[in-house]
């Protein structure tokens, strides 16, 4: 195996890992969340002094947000595509009560990641999730190109600094995110209507519909960013083709989110992603892997010649 399969397989799990992460919980981090909090009080003000229809949503979404966030834990199965790129499946538990812990199995199952993986005899992940960092339980095969180390950390201070605004964005997801920010997602984008009636994993669901605009989203959740980062992730989103976020959510009788598909057009193809919630309340335990054990991102980039700023 040569080093750049080595840093290139990394940098993929880098990607994808944090991709499922981020999918498997919702969309937006701590700063966004109070800003569609806002955005949806002042829409549900509008429906109630003028469009009734849009009243019934509005509050049965801020209901569903208030109650999946006090659940404080859940089972996901998920799905991540993206055009050619990649497609891989994941399922685990998650809490999200002290930010995003848990584990999630991750098996990759089309696309160029996938083919990138096949080469270092990875075809899963085991991925373990911290409120400083991630890590990824890598092949056999790896690890021998690894320094023997199975395990890959990735900080997410060292992704903010590596990624830039996109960077920091994704570092304040994954210590904020938790299920209900899907839901604030959609109350903050004023276009929500009531799709039906369905049941989904076994249970009785109402599904919402709505579209977000992506410059807004990003203008929303880009709080905690520096005006340098703000305008990084703006011009990364640009890049990258996206222009609005379709979002779909079933929630149940308790009010709990049961389903959410999120999709979009990329300049990588459609991405679309779903995840399922059950047993919420689940007891969540996990810890770091053994440091022996542990290639950290950075010093692994560094150690095959990448340097650290290098993807």
């Amino acid at each position: 195996m040569k080093s750049t399969t080595v840093r290139r397989t990394a940098s993929a799990i880098a990607v994808t890992a944090a991709l499922a992460g981020a999918a498997a919980c919702g969309s937006g981090g701590s700063s966004g969340a109070a800003a569609a909090d806002r955005d949806g009080k002042a829409a549900g003000e509008t429906a109630r002094s003028g469009t009734a229809t849009l009243a019934g949503p509005l509050t049965a979404l801020r209901t569903a947000a208030d109650s999946t966030g006090r659940a404080d834990s859940a089972r996901v199965d998920m799905t991540v595509s993206m055009g050619t790129l990649m497609s891989m499946k994941g399922h685990g538990a998650l809490s999200w009560g002290h930010g995003l812990s848990g584990t999630l199995s991750l098996t990759y199952t089309g696309g160029t990641v996938a083919d990138t993986m096949r080469a270092t005899g990875t075809t899963s992940v085991q991925a373990r999730y911290l409120p400083d960092a991630y890590y990824a339980r890598m092949s056999e095969a790896f690890a021998a190109q690894a320094g023997g180390k199975h395990w890959i950390r990735y900080g997410y201070d060292d992704m903010a600094r590596l990624g830039g605004g996109s960077g920091a964005y994704l570092k304040d997801q994954m210590q904020n995110n938790t299920p209900n920010q899907a839901v604030k997602l959609l109350l903050a984008s004023g276009d929500v209507k009531r799709a039906g009636e369905e049941r989904i994993a076994g249970v009785h669901t109402t599904h919402y519909h709505g579209t977000v605009k992506v410059a807004d989203l990003a203008a929303r959740t880009g709080h905690s960013l520096t005006a340098a980062q703000l305008a990084d992730m703006k011009r990364q989103l640009t890049d990258s083709g996206i222009t609005t976020d379709t979002v779909d959510l079933w929630i149940d009788d308790r009010n709990l989110l049961v389903r959410k598909v999120e999709s979009a057009d990329t300049a990588k193809g459609a991405l679309t992603t779903t995840a399922t919630y059950g047993d919420y309340g689940v007891k969540v335990a996990v810890g770091a892997p053994p440091r022996g054990d542990t290639a950290d991102f950075k010093e692994l980039l560094a150690a095959q010649g990448a340097g650290a700023g290098a993807s």
